[in-house]
Parts: C-alpha cells; structure tokens; sequence
C-alpha cells in the first residue's frame, strides 16, 4: 500500500511540474526568427484565386510585439490574423469570417527555405470539436515580394479542404 501511494505522490509531482513548466519550444521554432522573419511582410498584397482577387495588409502594432494581418476577398467577409510571440513560442489567432477564432502555434520554421508551419492550439467560439475551423497553416516566404500561404480548414475531425494562395507584394 505505502508503494502505491509513492507511485501515486511520484506520478502527481512529476504532472505537476510538467504543467507549471508550461508549453516547451517545438524542435525546429526559432520563435525570434520566425516573427521577425513576418515582420518583414508589413506592406500591401494580393493573389489570384479561384475564390476572387485575394488582398493581405500588414501591419506592426503594440509597439511591433504583434503582427495584424488584415484579409479580404472580392464578395466575401473580411478576416483578421493576429500574430505574436509568447515566450519561446510564436502564436497566431484568427478571426475567421465561420465566427470562430482558433489559435496556432509554431511548430516548424526553417530559414533557409521560407517555410513556417503553425499547428491547431485551440479555439474560442468553436461550437464542438467537430466543428468546421481553420486547423493548419503553412507560409513560404519565397522572396521579399512572394509569399504562398496554405492553410487547412478541418470538419468533422478531419481535413475538408485546403486553401492555397500565391501572394505578391503590391506597396
């Protein structure tokens, strides 16, 4: 019985301290390079899509502690991405035009090729799990002036489409 309760005592501490620990760095984030790295898109962009002429405008604020990302389509809802660095991680939430907000978290960034992935963290005014959101997304930074963005709209538990925009930076 005493055995049994040392596991039990053992297993509670070492949760315990797992979760004041917190969120760890994902293997592969630079979160200081990966936000600098978006930093550079502040300015004008637009892409050719099969939804209509997509338009992007960034821009820094909160003293340049965030990056807003403000997204509108030819006929459709206007969208807003906030990205920003929280400790070692880098976030983004966005305020999608379904009237969700799911967040991501950086999960992969490499310099030298451009790409940076966020992963599903979790969600404000998700009705369920099942609920259609923007779960994935994926940036490739090309150029200073090309950016190809791809993101993953999940339903049901699962992936129903993926988005893929190719930008150019227009100002």
């Amino acid at each position: 019985m005493r055995t049994q309760t040392l596991l039990a005592a053992a297993a509670l501490l070492f949760g315990a301290r797992a979760f004041a620990a917190g969120p760890e760095t994902p293997v592969g984030v630079d979160a200081k390079a990966a936000f600098a790295r978006l930093r550079s898109l502040v300015g004008q962009w637009e892409a050719d899509t099969p939804m209509g002429k997509a338009r992007l405008s960034f821009e820094l604020m909160a003293a340049g502690t965030a990056l807003v990302e403000h997204e509108t389509f030819d006929q459709m809802p206007s969208m807003e991405t906030v990205y920003y660095p929280d400790g070692n991680r880098l976030l983004l939430t966005h305020y999608c035009m379904v009237g969700n907000q799911p967040r991501m978290q950086a999960q992969f960034y490499n310099a030298e090729t451009g790409e940076l992935k966020f992963e599903f963290l979790d969600a404000t005014n998700l009705a369920s799990p099942a609920a259609g959101h923007m779960h994935n997304a994926t940036f490739r930074f090309i150029d200073d002036s090309h950016l190809v963005a791809k993101w993953q709209f999940f339903e049901n538990g699962k992936l129903a489409r993926t988005e893929h925009f190719p930008y150019v930076r227009i100002h």
